[in-house]
């Protein structure tokens, strides 16, 4: 007999995790959505150039170490495929759902797996699942399970024999260790000890003082858990400011609104709303205080009142109440600035109504069953009614779940039924714009300002986007409305400086840099685009002093190495200009003015073959260049090297230059006029000489007249000029 509960037990177990998974099947099919970005897909401690150490010594973890460092170890072997992350938060989820069955029965709550089915399969829990930053939801919430079960087994065995004491001393250290877990992964668990009071209550019908003794390690570590939690909401999450200015009568009406209303998701879980609308609180108005008036007063009713019943009512209601208390209102949550609700704030609490629900349909029909004498007839009634319940509530689960497909369809969602949620018309456009959306996305900006006039992020993205399509104009006026909400913005300095350069305010735009600079000394784009305008200025110091940073943190901006090698060059510096042109070319190979430069580095460091070399790969990916062609006319002309000189190809380069260049210019001339004289036709070499001799002596440029008129008499001579080796 035992082995037949025990195997039904284990067919029981199965079955649950089994609807779990079918239920959340569409999950598996998912993307990423909002904040996974921060919490894993783009969080630096997850997916580098930090890890473990910073997790677990800075606050880059925020307040869930333990849920970053299942982040880092799953990136580890599968990278940010988004299915194996789904697959652990439903796992996570189902191992849950078996233990909330566990510790229903050692509580000996009637209809233990009937409450935990319906808790598993429940729609309101579908944010915690399907969205997989909640990892911290369910991965904190199998440790918070396994704490009450093992404290409840400590508890149970404490008063027999040594034998067993010293195997409840296991289960006690067990159960402290799953609470300090519980709570690195996410510390709205710290209710926990208020919990296991509940439960010691329950069990024994009384609580005395000297169950504070085991319980004192637990509240502890509840309070240290939750002094740091508020400390890292408000200096690390910055939950200060208007939107968590509440007074403590407001607070007090959005706890009561909050309890009653996570009640009625319970029941009737419609409509289920990613981003609820933020409530307005009026303190004034002496009904608002009637919710949590109810609650206090319904909560000693069940106290005072005789009964089996009211008593497990008023556990459930108990625990319910104790459970949301972190998230109702009472502290600042960062998440209350879009609204003071969220389906993954009940995770752990709706678990006392649910098991309630399981327990009152299970005695119902335990004495339906009694009053008729039909006990096979009312167990097949009950498996019925019981499997249509959860089949229902699977579906709804199904449906919901695909909600959080992609950030498109979870916002889309979001809007149809809250039209008024800023942050939704805001993330929407975000992800319209990562889509290619850009005049929708520009369009769901819009409304968020119009909801949210202050909204300074919004105003940013949108200037962004009018300025990526050239309305420059309109896209300072963003720019500057979101300075004005924040004036401690640097990336908004930086792109308004971006914006004002397009429009040739060059001062303006510097000075904008300059400030962006000011708060974030470190920041490269700005230090680049500074370099940028110093350089149109012709400020080629301080053009250089700004590109150095640059090119330090952003190796890869092509331009930037381009442009710093450019002013190196010009200011003499070869050795460091050549190497930040190689780095340029080997950003942009195609980059032919690059290779030009790179080419006449080379000559001035006497490397005449690299030089060649360079000028050929520049007039092989711009053949109209006219300074590649001339430059490498007069290396093939005059290189004192004689395996370096090519007449025949220096004189088709030169003539090709001069034709490009109007055949006017007196450089390009005596170029023409040496390929003439390599080639052996000295007749046109003089002539030629002689044509820029004129044009020379006509623009006052005296140094080249001295040397064509020492190369006029070589070519009458017939001689070729060649340079001198060094």
């Amino acid at each position: 007999m035992v082995r037949f509960f025990e195997r039904r037990d284990w067919l029981c177990g199965l079955l649950l995790i089994a609807f779990v998974f079918i239920a959340y099947a569409p999950v598996f099919h998912a993307g990423f959505v909002w904040d996974d970005e921060s919490h894993l897909t783009q969080n630096p401690c997850v997916v580098g150039p930090l890890g473990l150490k910073e997790i677990w010594t800075s606050t880059r973890a925020v307040y869930y170490p333990l849920v970053l460092t299942t982040f880092w170890a799953l990136h580890k072997f599968v990278g940010l495929n988004p299915l194996p992350y789904h697959i652990l938060n439903v796992l996570m989820h189902a191992g849950s759902a078996v233990l909330l069955w566990r510790v229903l029965r050692q509580l000996g709550v009637s209809g233990a797996w009937l409450g935990a089915a319906l808790w598993a399969l429940h729609p309101v829990m579908v944010q915690s699942v399907a969205w997989v930053t909640e990892l911290k939801n369910t991965q904190s919430c199998l440790f918070y399970l396994l704490s009450a079960s093992f404290f409840l087994n400590w508890e149970e065995q404490a008063r027999i024999t040594r034998v067993a004491r010293i195997k409840s001393t296991l289960m006690f250290g067990l159960s402290l260790a799953c609470f300090v877990l519980a709570t690195l992964s996410k510390p709205s668990v710290v209710m926990l000890p208020v919990v296991l009071a509940l439960c010691l209550w329950w069990r024994r019908g009384r609580i005395g003082w000297q169950d504070a003794v085991p319980l004192a390690p637990f509240l502890v570590i509840s309070a240290l858990a939750s002094a740091w939690t508020i400390w890292e909401q408000k200096f690390h999450a910055a939950a200060v400011g208007p939107e968590w200015a509440q007074t403590w009568p407001e607070r007090l009406i959005i706890a009561g609104r909050a309890i009653w209303f996570y009640l009625a998701k319970l029941f009737w879980p419609h409509p289920l709303i990613f981003i609820y609308p933020r409530w307005e609180i009026h303190p004034s108005h002496l009904m608002a205080y009637v919710p949590l008036l109810a609650t206090g007063v319904g909560l000693i009713l069940l106290w005072l009142l005789p009964g089996k019943a009211s008593r497990a009512v008023f556990f459930a209601a108990a625990y319910y109440v104790i459970s949301l208390f972190p998230v109702l209102g009472f502290f600042s949550v960062y998440f209350f600035r879009y609204a003071f609700v969220s389906d993954h704030f009940q995770y752990l609490a709706s678990m006392g109504p649910l098991a309630l629900a399981g327990a009152a349909i299970t005695e119902g029909f335990s004495r339906l069953a009694i009053a008729a004498s039909l006990g096979r007839g009312v167990a097949f009634l009950r498996l019925g009614l019981c499997s249509i319940l959860l089949l229902l509530l699977a579906a709804l689960t199904w449906q919901q779940t695909a909600i959080y497909h992609d950030l498109l369809s979870l916002y889309t969602d979001t809007l149809a039924k809250n039209p008024g949620s800023w942050m939704a018309h805001y993330n929407l456009g975000i992800a319209l714009y990562d889509h290619g959306e850009t005049d929708q996305a520009i369009t769901h900006y819009r409304e968020a300002i119009a909801l949210r006039p202050n909204y300074a992020e919004a105003h940013y993205n949108l200037g962004r986007l009018l300025a990526e399509k050239g309305e420059f104009n309109d896209a300072i006026d963003h720019y500057e409305a979101a300075l004005a909400i924040n004036p401690a913005d640097a990336e908004a300095h930086n792109n308004l400086g971006a914006t004002l350069f397009e429009i040739g305010h060059v001062d303006d735009a510097i000075a904008h840099y300059n400030k962006a600079l000011a708060i974030r000394p470190d920041y490269a784009d700005a230090s680049c685009n500074l370099a940028d305008a110093l350089l149109s200025k012709g400020d080629m110091d301080g053009a250089i002093a700004h590109y150095l940073p640059c090119v330090a943190v952003l190796p890869n901006h092509a331009d930037a190495q381009y442009n710093l090698a450019s002013m190196l060059l010009r200011k003499g510096q070869i050795d460091e200009a050549i190497t930040h042109y190689e780095k340029a070319l080997e950003l942009l190979p195609g980059n032919a003015d690059a290779h030009l430069n790179l080419g006449s580095a080379f000559l001035a460091k006497r490397r005449v073959v690299d030089a060649i070399a360079q000028y050929k790969e520049a007039l092989r990916l711009a053949p109209e260049n006219v300074a590649a062609q001339s430059n490498l006319a007069w290396l093939l002309a005059t290189s004192p090297e004689p395996s370096l000189r090519n007449g025949p190809e220096a004189v088709l380069l030169a003539e090709r230059a001069s034709r490009s260049s109007g055949g006017k210019r007196p450089l390009i001339l005596r170029i023409l006029a040496a390929a003439y004289a390599e080639a052996g036709r000295f007749p046109e070499a003089r002539e030629t000489a002689q044509e820029a001799l004129q044009a020379a002596d006509d623009q006052g440029n005296s140094a080249l007249s001295d040397f064509l008129r020492k190369e006029i008499a070589l070519y009458e001579s017939r001689q070729p000029y060649h340079k001198q080796a060094k």
